[in-house]
């Protein structure tokens, strides 16, 4: 009989003890620092990140995990028995899903999944797995479960700065100087239906630590259906002050709630930059 193992890239950011409690396998992707690849979360940490570039002034460059690492990363898995439901960054914003389906051509019972998310978002996917997993679903019943489930799954983030946006390329610096001049912080929105694309969201103006309590608040409202027990915030060189601030937010809302803390991945944080908070949940159908 085939044994079912999830895998995920390494962007799926979950906390290490919900990886060992169901033995998720995850694959790294590579950040480029200085002309030197490193392996994300293996041998570099965001903290290294964000003080090359406000040292240095150099970003990191990310690199999708290309059809070769997929297929030995694949192999001994399908060589010991297992079938493989691998789920990937949400294909708008990397490759890499496109990448896992040619390599899984080369197997049987490989089935990458886009996960139309980043992040923990990405990760409450893999999770939903594993639970799926272990009611004893057959594999292709799960794949179909999980590619209707991408919709229950809500995700974005608020930056402190639009510095790592800017020197990314992603925004101008007309926008990043204005931002920061009038402490605007910014929310980036994660499509759930546009296979992961951000967007520009809601504009909070003041600190950080004062405008999360508002940003989750608006967040939560949106929803009459949220699944109390599935509350996930990553956060990237955020400090305690703002962990607290916005567990006690959460908790007002919602007292009963279970609330996981993840780091974001250093290919989530040299995007966002340091002082960023992620909230993510599920609705339930």
């Amino acid at each position: 009989m085939h044994k079912i193992v999830v895998t995920a890239d390494s962007t799926c950011d979950l906390p290490k003890d919900l990886i060992d409690k169901y033995k998720i396998k995850t694959y790294p992707y590579t950040i480029i620092l200085n002309e030197k690849a490193y392996k994300d979360n293996v041998d570099i940490t965001p903290s290294v990140i964000f003080d090359t570039y406000y040292n240095d002034g150099i970003l990191p460059k990310t690199s999708s995990i290309n059809v070769g690492e997929y297929m030995e990363f694949f192999k001994p898995l399908v060589e010991d028995g297992h079938k493989i439901i691998h789920i990937n960054l949400g294909s708008s914003l990397s490759s890499s899903h496109q990448n896992a389906l040619i390599a899984a051509t080369s197997f049987e019972d490989v089935y990458p999944i886009d996960s139309s998310n980043l992040s923990s978002g990405t990760g409450l996917l893999v999770l939903k797995a594993a639970e799926l997993v272990t009611k004893g679903l057959d594999i292709v019943n799960i794949v179909d479960e999980l590619n209707k489930y991408t919709k229950n799954i809500h995700s974005s983030f608020i930056l402190d700065t639009l510095d790592f946006l800017f020197a990314g390329g992603r925004v101008s610096k007309l926008t990043s100087v204005g931002s920061n001049m009038l402490k605007i912080k910014p929310v980036i929105e994660v499509s759930n239906s546009q296979n992961g694309s951000m967007s520009s969201g809601m504009k909070y103006r003041g600190s950080i630590e004062k405008v999360i309590p508002k940003y989750i608040k608006d967040k939560l409202s949106q929803y009459d259906n949220i699944n109390e027990d599935k509350i996930f915030i990553a956060q990237a060189g955020l400090d305690e002050e703002c962990l607290n601030i916005a567990t006690e937010t959460i908790k007002s809302i919602y007292p009963s709630s279970t609330i996981t803390y993840t780091t974001a991945s250093c290919t989530i944080s040299s995007h966002c930059g340091p002082k960023t908070l992620g909230l993510f949940f599920e609705t339930l159908k």
